[in-house]
């Protein structure tokens, strides 16, 4: 078993008739993602940031789209083009809208760019940022995906909150 876990495409929520489809975004899907993003997070990105990884990495972008193909997450992923010892993804951004949250959603959605960054990169690792204060997403990633925290980045965000730096490495034998 790999430290970040496995993806997988459909995910069913306990107790409810809701299938979700776990799917590489294309550029169709930008202002849906954008949609979900404004309405859930306080950092907010032009349209034209949400094109450049998804002409960039394609495979490192992903949607979460409910039966009737309304999208309600997505994981915004890239490639680190710092030269560095070790090859490197970084979450840019993850986001499920609320009435879609504790059923798996955006673990699936973290699970399917770490598998594509291993598979067509060969990552190492991947790293991400979260506000100290987002006490479900550090539950989501220390808990469930097993990331490190390997620093903290003061006032890292626009309203000067820190950030944690986390990381997850990826196990040799995926």
């Amino acid at each position: 078993r790999n430290l970040c876990g496995e993806a997988k495409r459909w995910c069913i929520s306990a107790g409810e008739v809701a299938m979700i489809n776990i799917r590489q975004a294309t550029p169709d899907d930008l202002l849906a993602m954008q949609a979900v993003n404004v309405a859930c997070l306080p950092e907010n990105y032009q349209m034209k940031y949400y094109l450049y990884h998804v002409l960039s990495w394609p495979q490192l972008v992903f949607v979460a789209e409910d039966f009737g193909g309304k999208i309600v997450g997505y994981v915004l992923a890239k490639m680190e083009e710092e030269p560095s010892a070790q090859i490197h993804g970084h979450i840019t951004s993850v986001a499920v809208l609320r009435s879609h949250r504790k059923m798996g959603i955006a673990k699936k959605l973290m699970l399917a760019a770490h598998r594509a960054m291993q598979d067509n990169f060969r990552a190492e690792y991947v790293s991400l940022h979260v506000r100290k204060s987002n006490a479900a997403a550090k539950h989501l990633y220390v808990d469930t995906l097993k990331y490190k925290i390997n620093d903290i980045e003061a006032k890292y965000y626009a309203d000067s909150e820190d950030a944690y730096d986390m990381r997850c490495y990826f196990s040799k034998t995926q």
